[in-house]
C-alpha cells in the first residue's frame, strides 16, 4: 500500500472514529472494536471483493473446498463480511440482499471500508435469450439499469418533448403495441402510452464534484472479460440429483449484454422486447447497481450469472426458478472459483506468488 493510500485510510479511520464518538447512541455508528478489525484486515489486503445477492448463492461458495476461511468475520450496517482465500487471492465475501438498493449500499460499504483491488458479482438470473438454456452461465460485457424511466403522458407521441430534458436516444416501450383482443381493422391505444429508457447519472471519484456524467451501458473490466474467455470450456453440472437431469449440457458463454431492475421479470412479452431491442441475455435485480458503483469508484468489475429460468416461461424443461436455483447457484459458484484461479494465475505471471495446491 502506497503512502497516499495509507494517508487516505488513516483519514478515513479518524473520521469514522469521530463519528462513532459523537454518535455513540446511533445504531448505524461503527464501534471502536469494529474499526480495529477493519484496520487490521486492510493491513493484510488488498482483497478481491465477492458480492452475492442471496444465501442460496453464497452457500455453495462457502462449502467449496476451494474457499479457505480465515475465520475473520466483520459485521456492521446489517452486513457480514467474511474473509478467506481462493487460490492465491485474498477475498472478502458479502451478501447484499435482494434488489438494486441493497446491492448498491453493500457494494459502496465494501469499497469504502476495505482495501479492494477488484470486484466479482455472481448469482442466478432469468434468461431473455432463446439461444441459451437453464443452468448455463453467462458473462456479459455490458450491463444496464432498465428501470430508470420517463413515463410519457397520454396524448403525447415520439416527436413531443419529454420533461426535464429527458433523453429519447435509448428508445421507448410503446404499451399500445401489446394490446390484445383487438377487433381486426380497428384502431387501438393505451392510456399508459410510452415508457422512455433513461441513462443513469454518475459522479466518478476522479471527476468534478456535483458534475454529473451519463451512462446507460456500463462495461465490465476489459482485463477481467478477457480472462473470462478461458472459462468457456469449463464443465458444469446438469443434474439436480441422480434421477433428475436437464435435457442439455450446461455451458459457459460470454455474451454482449445483461440488464437489471428491482423487478422480478416473469413476463414473456417484455422478455422478448428487451431481447429484441437490447440483445439482453441475463435479467436480474442487482448486477447493474454493482456495476454503476464500481464505475463511479473506478474499481475493476465483472458479473457472472447462471440462468435459473426462462423469464416468462416457455422452455422445454420445467421452468420454475425454484426448481433450478440450486443447480444454477452451484454452477455460478463453480465458474466464479475458476475465474478467480485464472485471475490469480494472470496476476502472478510477472511476479512470484505462493503455490496453490487446492484444485
Amino acid at each position: 500500500m502506497g503512502s497516499s493510500a495509507v494517508v487516505g485510510w488513516t483519514l478515513l479511520y479518524a473520521i469514522l472514529a469521530l463519528i462513532t464518538t459523537q454518535q455513540h447512541y446511533s445504531s448505524a455508528a461503527l464501534l471502536p472494536e469494529t474499526l480495529k478489525l477493519i484496520e487490521a484486515a486492510n493491513a493484510d489486503g488488498p482483497y478481491l471483493g465477492l458480492v452475492i445477492p442471496n444465501t442460496y448463492e453464497l452457500n455453495p461458495l462457502l462449502r467449496s473446498p476451494n474457499f479457505t476461511s480465515t475465520d475473520l468475520i466483520i459485521d456492521f450496517s446489517g452486513r457480514r463480511f467474511r474473509f478467506g482465500t481462493i487460490s492465491t487471492k485474498k477475498v472478502i465475501l458479502v451478501m447484499t440482499g435482494l434488489g438494486m438498493i441493497n446491492a448498491g449500499i453493500t457494494t459502496q460499504l465494501l469499497l469504502s471500508m476495505f482495501s479492494v483491488e477488484g470486484l466479482v458479482h455472481y448469482g442466478t438470473a432469468g434468461n431473455a435469450n432463446p439461444t441459451f438454456n437453464l443452468a448455463d452461465v453467462v458473462i456479459p460485457q455490458y450491463w444496464s439499469h432498465t428501470a430508470l424511466w420517463t413515463w410519457q403522458r397520454y396524448g403525447h407521441g415520439p416527436e413531443d418533448d419529454l420533461p426535464l430534458n429527458s433523453m429519447r436516444d435509448i428508445g421507448c416501450l410503446n404499451l399500445a403495441s401489446y394490446t390484445v383482443n383487438v377487433t381486426d381493422g380497428s384502431s387501438y391505444d393505451n392510456l399508459l402510452n410510452n415508457i422512455w429508457y433513461q441513462s443513469e447519472e454518475v459522479f466518478p471519484i476522479d471527476g468534478t464534484p456535483e458534475q454529473r456524467e451519463f451512462t446507460f451501458w456500463v462495461p465490465v473490466d476489459p482485463f477481467y472479460y478477457e480472462i473470462s474467455k478461458n472459462l468457456e470450456d469449463l464443465k458444469l453440472e446438469g443434474c439436480l440429483n441422480s434421477t433428475s437431469c436437464l435435457s442439455h449440457t450446461p455451458k459457459v458463454a460470454r455474451v454482449q449484454r445483461g440488464t437489471s431492475a428491482s423487478i422480478y421479470l416473469d413476463n414473456a412479452a417484455y422478455r422478448d422486447f428487451i431481447y429484441d431491442k437490447f440483445n439482453i441475455t441475463p435479467v436480474d435485480m442487482e448486477s447493474a447497481s454493482v456495476a454503476l458503483i464500481c464505475l463511479q469508484q473506478r474499481v475493476p468489475f465483472i458479473a457472472i450469472r447462471a440462468l435459473s429460468d426462462l423469464a416468462g416461461g416457455g422452455s422445454a424443461d420445467s421452468n420454475e426458478a425454484d426448481t433450478f436455483n440450486t443447480l444454477a447457484s452451484h454452477n455460478s459458484a463453480t465458474v466464479v472459483v475458476e475465474f478467480i484461479k485464472q485471475l490469480a494465475a494472470a496476476s502472478c505471471a510477472s511476479i512470484m506468488c505462493p503455490s496453490d495446491d487446492v484444485y
